[in-house]
C-alpha cells in the first residue's frame, strides 16, 4: 500500500492502517523523541503525544514528504514538552563566556553514532535542545529562540557550551587528533 492510500485510510478511521503508519515511521520518530527528551519513557510518551496529533491533524497533511511533515511534528512535540518544563533549561547568556573550543579536529570515525548519541543526551537540557535544533534539525537560531522563548544570544550561547562540553567529554574518550 502506497503512502497516500494509507493516508486516506487512516483519515477514515482505519486501525489497521493507522497502526502501519505508526509501525513504519515510530522508529526513527523516536530517535528524534530520545535526542531532545532525558530518557527513553520521556521519550516514549513525547512520542504518544506526537502521533495523537498526527491523526488528529492528518487530514491537513497536502501532499510531499510524509516523514518530514511527521517528524515536524515530533520534533514540534518534543520542544512543547521542553516548554512545559523550562525550569530544566539552562539559560544563560552569552556575555562573559569565554570560549573554549579550540582548533583540534576531532575523528568521529572512532565514535559509534550511539555513543555520540549518548554525550548528546548527557548534555544539560538547554545544551542538549538547542544543539539538536541547531546542529541536527538545522534551525537557526533566531527560530530557535523563537521556538523556545529564549533570546537569540543565550541560543548561541546554549550551543556553543554545548560544543565545549562535547569536545571536552570527547577528549576525556580519547577521541581527538
Amino acid at each position: 500500500m502506497d503512502e497516500s492510500s494509507l493516508v486516506k485510510k487512516c483519515i477514515g478511521g482505519s486501525q489497521k492502517a493507522q497502526r502501519k503508519l505508526f509501525e513504519m515511521f515510530a522508529p526513527k520518530m523516536l530517535g528524534v523523541c530520545l535526542r531532545y527528551a532525558k530518557n527513553k519513557q520521556q521519550a516514549e510518551d513525547v512520542l504518544q503525544d506526537a502521533f495523537i496529533k498526527v491523526f488528529t491533524k492528518l487530514e491537513l497533511f497536502k501532499g510531499g514528504s510524509l516523514e518530514g511533515w511527521i517528524r515536524r511534528i515530533v520534533v514540534n512535540t518534543s520542544l512543547d514538552d521542553l516548554r512545559k518544563n523550562k525550569k530544566r533549561m539552562n539559560d544563560s547568556p552569552i556575555d562573559g563566556i569565554e570560549y573554549k573550543i579550540d582548533d583540534k579536529n576531532y575523528i568521529l570515525e572512532k565514535i559509534h553514532a550511539e555513543d555520540l548519541l549518548l554525550l548528546i543526551n548527557n548534555l544539560p537540557d538547554g545544551y542538549r535542545t538547542v544543539f539538536n535544533m541547531f546542529a541536527i534539525e538545522g534551525y537557526a537560531h533566531k527560530e530557535i529562540a523563537d521556538e523556545l522563548g529564549i533570546s537569540e544570544n543565550t541560543s548561541k550561547s546554549q550551543y556553543a557550551r554545548a560544543k565545549i562540553h562535547l569536545q571536552q567529554k570527547m577528549k576525556d574518550l580519547g577521541i581527538e587528533r
